[in-house]
């Protein structure tokens, strides 16, 4: 209830009223800003998962987007071959076993598990480009952020709405499969009770 309130009050109108206002080719660069600052977590967690090809191609596409793309305004890794392949440390520590846990809702993180709320506080205290920043830039990233994730979620509230009587069940099964699938790279083993 209280991320309802918080996301129609607050981010839902900052997001539309950014839709609104910036330019798409504005909103694409700072996209692209956000997941070129987000890439070098992304390759260390992609070789505690024993991934070294993805690891360097993810290193390979901070490097140029940093230098060639202009601080990562703009992503020329992609279309030379070099896609973006995130990973975090939730998707780390399933990979390395531990459970999901139960169900979390967290305030204004959202939908997330013991796991991946394990991750995410793990992330903050790990990540060698979030310590690099100061407290302003950390602000700043983190509202835009928000925002460009706010943005792309706008086009799925009818889904949801319309999807299913039980938005909360609807959104919880959605978060845990999509998370189970990203945490085996798309090829999950059959859940335990199949295995019975």
């Amino acid at each position: 209830a209280f991320n309802d309130q918080a996301d129609e009050l607050l981010v839902r109108p900052a997001a539309r009223a950014y839709q609104a206002v910036v330019p798409e080719v504005l909103r694409i660069a700072v996209g692209n800003v956000i997941s070129n600052v987000l890439e070098p977590w992304s390759v260390v967690n992609q070789l505690l998962q024993g991934k070294p090809v993805p690891a360097l191609s993810g290193a390979a596409r901070f490097v140029l987007n940093t230098t060639l793309g202009l601080a990562g305004v703009v992503d020329i890794a992609t279309p030379i071959g070099l896609e973006r392949q995130p990973e975090d440390l939730g998707q780390t520590l399933g990979r390395w076993g531990l459970p999901a846990g139960p169900y979390l809702v967290l305030p204004l993180l959202g939908p997330s598990s013991r796991r991946d709320a394990t991750g995410t506080v793990g992330a903050y205290r790990l990540d060698p480009v979030w310590h690099a920043a100061d407290g302003d830039q950390r602000s700043a990233f983190t509202f835009f952020f928000v925002l460009d994730t706010r943005v792309r979620l706008l086009g799925t509230e009818r889904v949801i709405e319309g999807a299913s009587l039980d938005r909360y069940s609807f959104i919880r099964d959605s978060y845990l499969q999509r998370r189970r699938n990203l945490v085996f790279d798309g090829d999950p083993p059959p859940p335990k009770e199949d295995d019975e």
